[in-house]
């Protein structure tokens, strides 16, 4: 083993630590990792850039591209309308048509795009026809992220793994190459779902036991303001719990000092209070005006008790995720007021105005009601309370739809490749204004996109290294030449076990230059391990990390090893599907 080698095993250990801890955005970790790869003179910096003017990093963006145009333009919302008026008050309907046609837009968009938009619709038809909704949104985003295999543009994964494949001198795939193995897979799970999986799926006790009524836990920042009726009291006085049903985590006073909270500790004026309480006990405050949210406190504020609420998901790719609510001025940017927050299920005991918000952060917020309702218009977030979204402007929806139809089309026959055509489709959004390209740039995930181009460098370290034929070798002596199934089922649980801590589209990375080369090694069909591999990195349900995961998890009152008890048995599943069916459609 080289010195290379080691240096290249270390910083990847480094990476997969980081991606664990999150404790830096993903695209962040993959730009380190990228630089340390060129500072390490493992890569020269023309190599390790290339990524960004690859054929895979164009294919992506102008995929984001036209994503964003068919969303702009209202094609989700306006199937939305219509599954709305099919769905009656038939309960299994429901199931049918909620998850059937998320996996449908989901074959060609991002699951992440999908979950976004059916999230609210199927909180919103699930407490019409009395279902808690917990046992339609983890279907529902299951659903999505189910169809990834359905066609090459079904996730950037697939996308990823067909430009490794070009790099060792093999045909890219075809639209609808895993089509054969995607559908059987989309079905099965979807089965499982209806029969075994949603009967998993517990159903968290609350207080009003309606299931129309959905309970969350927010934190909320109070303070006490001088004419306050709790200012010279103690929390027992005020009876914070017993009166209120609100839980004090942290006192906050005016000098600085953070006070653990007691029954005796008195309030003063200037104090700021970390609460816990669900929504209609944080708003009997509000209503009562005894102390002042500070979310983003503004001291001349007077918000009216009209204004309306909503509870909103903050999505993947928002400007907001990292940032702090004082740092963004939330408030004045926004128009409106943070009541509280909620993150999959965790307390968080902080100010509520220093808080770096994440992914699928459920915020509680009041404003003005055409505010509220220009949420749903806005990228950063996700309106799931209240009335579903009014439709956007959707003359040029049916533009929209013909051009991305038209690429699938001619990249089908073989007419254009498929960096070219999305290109292409995406030149002529621009052109007919279906989209322009300052809203494009506004909704393109550039995380994402900075993430596989970044991670992109990383697999042709592997290759230039040697590191990935050391390991294929080694992988291959230990299971032994006489067991090729087994070597193919080895990288589909390494993908998906690697696509849990970090993004998938970098677990495929890692692993199909391992697997090509062990292949290689054994003469055996490459094109086999690089399906398997998709599938595999794109099988993410045995946590709540994927997105799509994140975005149903607060709504949806989850825990973390909902998924792994749903997950588990939909997993091995999938599993089997692809081990019969892959050696079979691609032959080793």
């Amino acid at each position: 083993m080289t010195l290379q080698m080691v240096l290249l095993i270390i910083i990847i250990l480094a990476a997969l630590v980081l991606f664990s801890i999150e404790f830096l955005p993903a695209d962040v970790i993959a730009l380190g990792l990228m630089m340390a790869l060129i500072l390490t003179g493992i890569l020269p910096a023309r190599t390790a850039f290339a990524g960004f003017g690859s054929d895979t990093s164009l294919m992506i963006l102008g995929i984001l591209i036209l994503t964003a145009a068919l969303v702009h333009t209202g094609i989700v919302q306006i199937l939305s309308q219509k599954i709305i008026q099919s769905v009656g008050d038939d309960k299994k309907r429901l199931f049918w048509i909620i998850t059937g046609s998320a996996g449908i837009i989901s074959s060609f968009i991002s699951n992440t795009a999908a979950a976004a938009f059916f999230t609210p619709m199927t909180i919103g038809l699930s407490r019409r026809l009395k279902i808690n909704p917990s046992k339609m949104l983890m279907p529902m985003a299951f659903a999505t992220i189910l169809a990834s295999s359905v066609t090459l543009v079904a996730t950037s994964t697939n996308v990823v793994v067909s430009g490794q494949l070009t790099q060792y001198g093999l045909p890219p795939l075809g639209m609808f190459e895993m089509t054969a193995v995607g559908v059987p897979i989309l079905i099965v799970g979807l089965l499982y779902m209806y029969f075994i999986g949603q009967h998993l799926i517990p159903i968290r006790e609350t207080k009003s036991q309606d299931p129309q009524q959905e309970i969350l836990s927010y934190l909320s920042e109070i303070k006490i303001t001088p004419d306050s009726p709790w200012a010279g009291k103690s929390l027992q006085e005020i009876g914070l719990g017993k009166e209120y049903d609100l839980y004090a985590l942290r006192i906050l006073k005016e000098t600085g000092i953070h006070v653990e909270p007691r029954s005796y500790t008195i309030l003063h004026p200037g104090d700021r209070v970390l609460v816990e309480g669900n929504k209609t006990d944080l708003m009997t405050l509000r209503e009562k005006n005894l102390v002042a949210f500070t979310g983003e406190f503004d001291p001349q504020s007077d918000i009216s008790k009209t204004l309306s609420l909503a509870e909103v998901i903050l999505l993947p790719g928002s400007p907001l995720i990292g940032r702090t609510l004082r740092g963004l001025n939330f408030r004045d940017r926004y128009g409106l007021q943070v009541l509280g927050i909620n993150r999959k299920g965790e307390t968080i005991r902080r100010r509520i105005s220093l808080t770096r918000l994440q992914v699928g952060d459920q915020l509680l917020l009041q404003g003005n009601p055409e505010t509220i309702r220009g949420l749903g218009k806005n990228i950063s977030f996700r309106v799931i309370s209240g009335e579903l979204e009014s439709l956007p402007e959707t003359r040029k929806a049916p533009l929209a739809l013909a051009i991305f139809g038209g690429v699938i089309l001619l990249v089908s026959v073989n007419v254009l490749t498929l960096t070219v055509g999305v290109m292409l489709g995406a030149l002529i959004a621009f052109i007919t204004r279906c989209i322009t390209p300052e809203e494009a740039y506004r909704q393109v995930n550039w995380g994402a996109w900075l993430l596989i181009a970044c991670m992109l460098s990383l697999g042709r370290a592997m290759e230039v290294t040697g590191l990935a034929t050391l390991l294929a070798d080694q992988i291959v002596a230990l299971i032994g030449v006489s067991h090729p199934l087994l070597l193919l089922s080895t990288f589909f649980f390494l993908s998906m076990l690697l696509t849990q801590p970090m993004s998938n589209q970098a677990a495929a990375v890692i692993v199909t230059p391992v697997a090509m080369q062990a292949a290689a090694n054994l003469n055996l069909n490459p094109r086999a391990f690089a399906i398997m591999i998709a599938i595999g990195a794109s099988n993410s349900f045995i946590t709540p990390l994927e997105p799509a995961c994140l975005m149903v998890y607060g709504p949806g009152n989850y825990r973390f090893f909902d998924f792994l008890k749903v997950g588990a048995m939909l997993t091995v599943l999938i599993f089997g599907v692809a081990i019969l069916m892959v050696p079979w459609l691609w032959p080793l």
